[in-house]
Parts: structure tokens; C-alpha cells; sequence
């Protein structure tokens, strides 16, 4: 049985992740790409559809224990879990190194005191648990193959295959440490080199030690910071620049609900507000790539972009579900691909200039292509703008005129005005800055309740929206503006939690299934972090202080968040780790701190 989301490591080597229960189980990676099938299914199924266990053994018929401590190593994603047993203590350091040839999932046990006898199980099941690979011996080397895809096993300890599984057994001392290691290559390909785990583990240490001296956050939150941009960089695909919103798909918002999604894409929205993170923090060439990436993606047709895109720019990602699997705690269906990317979502619009303009304005080395992307959006927006929408949240029902898309056209047009004015883009001035004042009037006559004082989530509704918080962030208005700060206090009377936490539109009442969706969802982190944000920017930086403390409060023992925190049962849900929430939570640590609103 799969762990809590929260009971769950990320390890990764900028292609694909891994997540490392706290029993020591394998139980997601996809290989080679984080949009590949999986190897191990059991995260949404059962041990039949895949895992790789390694801890202590004991009797066969007791769970797994938990290991009693675990950790990062420092500043970095190699991962150390131990275990005291009765006999004495023992390591297992997981990581995956930054690839130079096949992918590899490196498992290093090492002996800290006493006698420890330990197991293996690695059961490995192809195209997300459905397919029972051949596992044979070459030479010392065991292979599973199926298909197109060859996994290699390599370690110091005896193996051997029952149930269709292959186990290996051993004791470790003090001091004394057994590799085993899992490397992926295509089945018609010769065996991947043998590995070399002790030199691998040297120089992902390397990496990650030099990656994050660039870092240029030095505040009191620095190590929620550090881990959440470490994160970021693990759900890079380092070949092109490309970020996943999450490595894993179909965990669900609500467990046992259908709101179940695949986040193994590159989301404009996800990945442009990445990028704006890390040019916040020192990381140009991530935002370099990431320019890279998009310029690619869109090239030829930027009137009709796209909401994502496959993590090297592809554009159909048919969704489909996979009836064999059950679901993470039969939460199903589970779903492969996302039917979303066909979505009109104008909001998407406004954040990829956003940081286009961001990366110009921090000096990022111009280039002519961007330039004239902005322009092009701009000129599908100027004809665009005003129709109705799915919105940010991809909206399964009627589309509508919401205001949040309708901000960020703004924002989209506002930003493109000043590289014009910059000089270093040619387009029609007037007539964008008339445009740009032509969209503010629309938001401020239609989508704001003056009976409330607030504004709403659509044109015409008198429902709440919490991307309306993003409002001041945005410069729409200024947040001392007193439609502002009613539309703050208003979110957190109405969509706020006992525990203070944000929802992010109602799913239930007057306009219940405004999504098009049944079922209920927990309270939104990133919508929870923007609230932290709103207050301390309207000056009540006591109030985001403790808020965004308590939000801190929620990441498990490794400093990992998912999508959303269910109020109810006290536990992460939603696809995991979630660059939406890890993003927020990095800016909203750069304007406490520089407001100086930080306890200690």
C-alpha cells in the first residue's frame, strides 16, 4: 500500500524523479522521461504494478518499517534515510546523478553500527504496472526488458528471482557499504556502461553544492527558499529548458475523488512564474533556457498558444485513463496526458510576458525572437481579449468571462507598452495604451460588486475568486486601493478555512459546478501564499507573517510540498512536489523579508 503523499522523498536528475517512501519504497519513476511510463506504478495502485524496496528485513508478514530518521544530504537531492533496529543502524542513500548517459537510480546501504541484515525487492512493472517484463542474468548483470525499454540491475549483493520479483539479501556492518543500482537504456541498444556509484554519488554532490552557491537569497527563510528553488531545478528537463508542474500524475485533490490530473507537462502559467522566481533568486541560465524552451515551443503559430506543452515542446497530449490501476487510495480514474492543453485560457497570455519582461528587465541578454513574440501576442490579445474563457483554473464547464484573464490581458499589454517605450520593440503605442485602459474600465465596471466591495470571479457572478488576490501583485491596482483590500477581506471571509488557509473558488452553493466537476478539493497552497503575500503588502505584516509561517508548517520532513492541504483530514493532496506551491512560497519569503516582516 502506497504511503501518504506527504511520507514521500523527491529524488531526481533533471529528466525524470523518483519518489522514496519513508519505508524505503520506490514507488513512482518513469523512465526515461518524467512523461514516460512509469517502472514503478505502486504510488497509484499496489506493489503489483511496481516498487523497489530497500530497508531491513524482516518476518514476511509485517509492514515495512519506516525509517526512524531521514534527510537531505546538505543542500542537495541525494537523499539518506536510517533505521535503528534491534541488531544495530543502518543508511540507505538514494539518489539519481545529472545525466551523462542512461539514467540511473543509485541505492547506496551502509552499515553505522552492529550487524544489520537487509532486503531488496525490486518489482519492476512497465507501462504504469501493466506489463510483466523478461528478467534474465547477462553475465553478473540482471535485465528486465519489455518493449522498447531495457532496465538494468547492478549490485555487490547476491540476487535471485521469486514471484516475480527479484530479491537481494545481505548484511551490512559498520562501515561497510553494498550498491545497488538501476540503469535504463532502449532494449535494441547495448547493455548502459557499469556503473560507478561511489564516483556518481561524489559528483552529484558537486553539483548540487555549486548550483545552489548561485543563490542569491540570504534571508532569515533561507532554507525553505534553498529547498524550494532545489525543487524547481528537479522538475527541469535539462535537455530543453522545459518544467514539469509536477513529476506525478492522478494524485488526487480530494482522496477518493476524480479530480485527478497529469502534471507532467510544461505549463506556460507554472513555468513562466518559475522562471520569474529564479531570475528573483540569481538563476539567469535558467531562465535562459526556459526563453529557450518557449520560443521553440511556439515558434510558427504563437495566435494559437497553447496552455502546455509536452516537455519538449510537443503539442498533443491526448488524455486517456488507464482502467488497471486503481488509483492512488482508489481515487480514480487515473488519467495519462491532459486534455486542458486545448483550453483557451487568455491569463496565460499576461504571464508569459510578464516574465518575458521580467527576464529584460533584470538584464537578461536580449533576444530579437522574444521581441517579437510579445508583439504577436499582443496582437492575437487586441482581437481576443474579450471573450469568455476556461480561466487559470481550467474550468471544465461553460466558459466565462472571468477576471482574472482579464487582469492579466492587462498585465499582457501594460508590459509589452513598456518595451516599446524601452525602445527596444516597435508596435502601435497609442493605440495599446487606449487598449490597455479599455480593459481596465471593462474589469473595474463589470467584474466588481460595489455592494461588497469586491471583486468576482466572473463577469455577472457573485462568487469569489482567490486568483483575484493576484491583483495588486500584478500592479492592476495599487493595494492601498480600497476595492483591493475589500476583495482581500472578503476572500478571507468566504473561501478561507477554520485553519486560515485559501480555497480556491467555491465548489459547492449558488454556483456549484461552475468547474464542470463533481467531488470537493482541499484549500489551494498557492492561492494560501498569495494571501500571505496581499496582507503584507496592504501593511498587515504581522497577520502574513503568521500565515505564512503556518504554510511553512505544512511541508513534510523534507521541506516538500503538494498541490493542496486538506483541512479535513490534516494531509497533503494533489500531485507531488508541486512547483505552484514552491514558487509562492520563494516570493513570498523575498517580500517578508524585505518588508522585515520575519520573527526571530
Amino acid at each position: 500500500m502506497a504511503g501518504r503523499i506527504e511520507d514521500y522523498a523527491l529524488i531526481g536528475d533533471m529528466q525524470t524523479a523518483a519518489l522514496v517512501c519513508q519505508d524505503g519504497s520506490v514507488d513512482w519513476l518513469c523512465l526515461p522521461r518524467f512523461d514516460s511510463h512509469a517502472v514503478f506504478a505502486g504510488l497509484l495502485g499496489t506493489e503489483e504494478h511496481g516498487f523497489w524496496r530497500v530497508g531491513p528485513a524482516g518476518p514476511a508478514d509485517a509492514e515495512p518499517a519506516p525509517a526512524d530518521r531521514r534527510r537531505y544530504q546538505g543542500d542537495s537531492l541525494i537523499l539518506e534515510s536510517e533505521w535503528d533496529t534491534p541488531r544495530g543502524t543502518v543508511r540507505v542513500i538514494d539518489f539519481m546523478p545529472p545525466r551523462d548517459g542512461a539514467p540511473q537510480l543509485i541505492r547506496i546501504v551502509e552499515g553505522v553500527s552492529g550487524r544489520v541484515r537487509m532486503r531488496s525487492a525490486l518489482r519492476m512493472r512497465f507501462s504504469y504496472g501493466r506489463i510483466v517484463p523478461w528478467v534474465h542474468k547477462v553475465g553478473e548483470r540482471t535485465v528486465a526488458v519489455a518493449g522498447p525499454d531495457s532496465v538494468w540491475l547492478d549490485t555487490d549483493a547476491e540476487s535471485h528471482g521469486e514471484d516475480l520479483t527479484t530479491y537481494s539479501d545481505f548484511t551490512v556492518t559498520p562501515g561497510e557499504r553494498i550498491t545497488l543500482t538501476l540503469s535504463w537504456q532502449p532494449s535494441h541498444k547495448e547493455p548502459p556502461a557499469l556503473p560507478d556509484p561511489e564516483g556518481a554519488l561524489e559528483g552529484t554532490a558537486d553539483f548540487w553544492r555549486e548550483w545552489v552557491e548561485h543563490c542569491t537569497y540570504h534571508g532569515p527563510y533561507r532554507e525553505a527558499v534553498v529547498r524550494s528553488l532545489i525543487t524547481l531545478k528537479a522538475l527541469t528537463y535539462a535537455p530543453t529548458g522545459g518544467i514539469v508542474a509536477a513529476p506525478t500524475t492522478s494524485l488526487p485533490e480530494e482522496i477518493g475523488g476524480v479530480r485527478n490530473w497529469d502534471y507532467r507537462y510544461t505549463w506556460l502559467r507554472d513555468a513562466a512564474i518559475t522562471l520569474s522566481s529564479m531570475l528573483r533568486t540569481g538563476y539567469r541560465e535558467e531562465a535562459r533556457a526556459w526563453r529557450d524552451w518557449l520560443l521553440r515551443a511556439v515558434a510558427g503559430d504563437p495566435e494559437n498558444l497553447q496552455i502546455m506543452y509536452g516537455i519538449a515542446g510537443e503539442r498533443e497530449l491526448g488524455e486517456a485513463e488507464l482502467d488497471w490501476l486503481p488509483g492512488y487510495e482508489n481515487s480514480g480514474p487515473v488519467r495519462v496526458g491532459n486534455g486542458a492543453a486545448n483550453q483557451l485560457q487568455l491569463d496565460v497570455y499576461g504571464e508569459v510576458t510578464e516574465a518575458l519582461h521580467l527576464a529584460h528587465m533584470t538584464g537578461l541578454s536580449r533576444n530579437d525572437y522574444a521581441s517579437l513574440l510579445q508583439i504577436k501576442l499582443i496582437n492575437y490579445l487586441e482581437k481576443h481579449w474579450d471573450q469568455p474563457d476556461e480561466g487559470i483554473w481550467e474550468v471544465r464547464g461553460p466558459r466565462r468571462h472571468f477576471v482574472h484573464s482579464k487582469v492579466m490581458a492587462w498585465v499582457a499589454v501594460d508590459r509589452t507598452i513598456k518595451l516599446i517605450e524601452s525602445g527596444d520593440a516597435d508596435g502601435p503605442l497609442e493605440r495599446w495604451q487606449e487598449l490597455r485602459d479599455e480593459i481596465h474600465r471593462d474589469v473595474c465596471e463589470k467584474g466588481y460588486d460595489k455592494e461588497r466591495n469586491t471583486f468576482t470571479q466572473s463577469y455577472g457572478s457573485r462568487e469569489l475568486d482567490a486568483s483575484l488576490l493576484l491583483i495588486p501583485q500584478m500592479g492592476f491596482l495599487p493595494p492601498d486601493d480600497k476595492r483591493v483590500i475589500g476583495t482581500i477581506e472578503a476572500i478571507q471571509r468566504e473561501l478561507s478555512t477554520e485553519d486560515g488557509f485559501v480555497l480556491r473558488y467555491p465548489t459547492a452553493g449558488e454556483e456549484a459546478g461552475v468547474d464542470g466537476l463533481e467531488g470537493d478539493e482541499g484549500a489551494f497552497l498557492a492561492c494560501s501564499f498569495w494571501l500571505a503575500d496581499d496582507l503584507a503588502m496592504i501593511g498587515r505584516v504581522d497577520e502574513a507573517r503568521t500565515l505564512f509561517e503556518k504554510l511553512l508548517g505544512l511541508r513534510n520532513d523534507l521541506g516538500l510540498l503538494a498541490e493542496e492541504w486538506d483541512p479535513r483530514l490534516q494531509r497533503q493532496v494533489g500531485n507531488f512536489p508541486q512547483a505552484f506551491s514552491h514558487v509562492p512560497l520563494i516570493d513570498t519569503a523575498l517580500r517578508l523579508t524585505a518588508s522585515g516582516a520575519y520573527g526571530g
